[in-house]
């Protein structure tokens, strides 16, 4: 399980894989010069619910890996990560989609 830092503050735990594939849709937005929301929805544990930050190019962010390898990105998962960041209600973390089929 690796964590994403939100300005020191905010520290949330994803997958490995759910995590870099949020670090390419989230470093494409802040190259941009993009703010956005970003939302997930909490463990059970902690309530079930559900948390929205504010995400702007100057914050600081940290993606922390459990993992020392990358994993292969599926692109039409960042796709679909990416629309929803695109979208007036920001970025929600989606389930990964089967990946499209090699050419």
């Amino acid at each position: 399980m690796g964590r994403l830092i939100h300005a020191s503050e905010t520290t949330i735990t994803f997958e490995d894989r759910t995590l870099a594939h949020l670090q390419t849709v989230i470093g494409a937005k802040f190259r941009r010069g993009e703010s956005f929301l970003f939302s997930w929805r909490d463990d059970a544990a902690a309530g079930g619910g559900r948390t929205t930050i504010w995400m702007h190019p100057h914050h600081s962010v940290v993606f922390d890996f459990s993992g020392s390898r990358p994993p292969s990105l599926n692109r039409a998962w960042v796709e679909a990560l990416m629309r929803t960041a695109n979208s007036p209600s920001g970025l929600q973390v989606l389930p990964e989609p089967a990946a499209d089929p090699a050419p």
